[in-house]
């Protein structure tokens, strides 16, 4: 195939704009799937994407199609739409010419389509601006073409209507594709240059590396190099993705696909990396990606200590096609050996533990998610927290500062009010109010991004019944009077739920994590107090009553004092059980305290 005849492209958008669908429709217009093959959100292949109706990993498809009277190969990478995400687009992007910026016609413009569009133009991509879902009775059309000129600075005479649904306008927008995106530039005959933008692994193949090859040509039984590490391989496979893997006899410059080197050490693969012929070296890596920064910061443990070894087999191969988490190893008194995670989110932090539960059949308990803080210290150094077990004694902080966002939130202006409550509540700063037209206002606020961990998102999209988006960005760290709040059981602390808080709010998380687990400790043969302490001081506490056994059941009338007695004895053994006895917590509590409290 010549390079004239590929476009490569990715389809970006908003959460929930419809990027799945429509690549549903270019998948059958292809017709590399059989019709009776075909199924919805083709390139969701994970259960929990199809589940939560959202995509979490970019996917990449080679569609051979017939256009006007050329054959061209559409290399597609569909893109996911949620900020926790964000890093999987960057990587799709970097390995494209054009983008379609999809926007719902009944949506319009929202927050994440202007962070996915300054991304693309970063990347010096070419925008086709395209409105998705005009079969929608609640379309307005004319409006989101006025959004795309006023809100994106788009030229509106440029712009596609399409249906993901129906199909409608779909062969248009193949036809803008080719003749607006260009096409991959490259040298074939020039040394292999070649990025790794993503990687999955096969138990029986080993890792099957995902790459766009710059220039040069990739191809069976070729030596190659990995520049970041220097360890080389013989390549057994190449080829493209075309819903499987199709092989085939090699890739050139402008190419999308994969290869297969029996490549069985998963930390061998790094996503940017650049690959090389050993023989005939590139001169120089390619530039790659942003190393990701993780904003929550959470452990994960096995329920069973004993699955251990099956837990850090398990992260390893996660990491491999998840680039952007990041791990070490951690140890907890209460629940043993685990790693100390880092990721984008919290829908990121509930989606590496459903694969890890799914994928590799788990079981494994998280500890309350936290930011990461710095701490300067009476002597002038500055350390870095991101678990309450680091944090050092009070006596020896000067000051503690915490990461703080731009927040901005588009929402119609009915919902304004709301909003403003919302951010208010959680300390944020109202920095700018943009009314976008006559219906949509744009709000930025400046909050700190451990009030936007918890239940944050849900509330924003409750009080507005859905309409209003959210997007932000990291801008600095601030000071906060910070402290750690230890959860006590029976008097002993427990060492996995204690978190970080502004002291502020410190009682209220205090209440809330011992009202749950009240509703979660089963009741023993004792009472136990559960307490909410900061230092010395205790804040909170709820009580489980003993679980009183009837000891005089047998006594069928008689003398009062024989009951009375068996009662007095019954009391000086539950004394003595409270001062040796260890209340058990099941793994459904540490879920309660990390998921928040319910009402009374």
């Amino acid at each position: 195939m010549k390079q004239s005849q590929v476009r490569n492209f990715c389809i970006i958008a908003h959460i929930d704009h419809g990027k799945s669908t429509l690549a549903d429709r270019f998948i059958q217009r292809s017709k590399i799937v059989e019709e009776r093959d075909f199924r919805d959100q083709l390139l969701d292949s994970m259960d929990i994407e199809r589940e939560r109706g959202i995509t979490i990993k970019s996917q990449a498809v080679t569609l051979p199609m017939d256009i006007g009277d050329q054959h061209y190969d559409l290399n597609l990478v569909d893109t996911p739409g949620h900020v926790d995400f964000s890093y999987e687009v960057s990587r799709a992007i970097s390995s494209c010419e054009g983008a379609i910026l999809l926007i719902d016609a009944a949506q319009g413009v929202e927050a994440q389509t202007l962070s996915n569009l300054y991304l693309a133009l970063e990347h010096d991509l070419q925008i086709i601006p395209v409105i998705n879902k005009i079969d929608l009775p609640a379309a307005n059309v004319d409006q989101c073409l006025h959004q795309i000129n006023h809100d994106l600075g788009l030229d509106p005479d440029e712009v596609v209507l399409v249906s993901g649904k129906t199909g409608q306008g779909v062969e248009e927008l193949l036809q803008a594709l080719v003749d607006r995106v260009p096409p991959p530039e490259g040298d074939a005959d020039a040394p292999l240059q070649a990025l790794v933008f993503d990687s999955h692994y096969d138990p029986y193949r080993g890792v099957i590396v995902h790459i766009r090859i710059f220039h040069g040509t990739i191809r069976p039984g070729d030596t190659i190099e990995m520049l970041s590490n220097g360890s080389t391989y013989d390549v057994e496979e190449t080829g493209r993705f075309k819903i499987v893997l199709d092989k085939n006899n090699g890739l050139s410059a402008g190419d999308v696909g994969y290869f297969i080197a029996g490549i069985k050490t998963i930390q061998d693969v790094r996503v940017g990396d650049t690959v090389t012929r050993r023989e005939n070296r590139c001169d120089a890596p390619l530039p790659g990606f942003r190393d990701v920064k993780p904003v929550v910061f959470s452990s994960i443990y096995p329920v069973d200590t004993n699955d251990y070894q099956d837990l850090i087999r398990a992260m390893d191969k996660l990491k491999l096609n998840d680039a952007s988490l990041v791990f070490e190893k951690d140890n907890s008194v209460a629940l043993g050996f685990g790693f100390r995670c880092g990721f984008l989110g919290m829908l990121h932090l509930e989606v590496v533990q459903e694969r890890l539960e799914r994928e590799f059949g788990l079981n494994i308990v998280l500890t309350a998610p936290s930011v990461e803080y710095e701490v300067e210290l009476n002597d002038g150094t500055t350390i870095l927290v991101d678990s309450p077990i680091d944090y050092p004694e009070p006596g020896t902080v000067r000051e503690a500062r915490e990461p703080y966002i731009k927040a901005s939130i588009i929402t119609p202006d009915t919902f304004l009010g709301p909003m403003l409550t919302l951010c208010n509540e959680k300390r944020g700063i109202q920095k700018d109010m943009i009314y976008l037209d006559t219906s949509r206002v744009e709000v930025i606020f400046e909050m700190p991004l451990a009030e936007v961990l918890f239940d944050f998102y849900d509330n924003l999209k409750s009080l507005s019944r859905g309409y209003a988006s959210f997007d932000y960005e990291l801008i600095d760290r601030r000071p906060v009077h910070l402290v750690r709040l230890d959860i006590l059981v029976n008097g002993k602390p427990v060492d996995a739920l204690s978190m970080l808080v502004f002291r502020g709010n410190a009682e209220q998380r205090a209440r809330a994590a011992c009202r749950q687990l009240r509703n979660e400790i089963p009741r023993h043969q004792f009472k136990i107090p559960i307490q909410g302490a900061i230092g010395g001081t205790i804040i909170a506490r709820e009580t489980i009553s003993a679980l009183r056994k009837d000891v005089t059941a047998k006594c069928y009338g008689g003398d009062i004092s024989r009951k009375r007695k068996l009662l007095e004895k019954q009391k000086e053994g539950k004394k003595r059980m409270k001062t040796v006895g260890n209340v058990e917590l099941p793994q459904s509590a540490f879920l309660s305290v990390l998921k928040g409290a319910p009402e009374d």
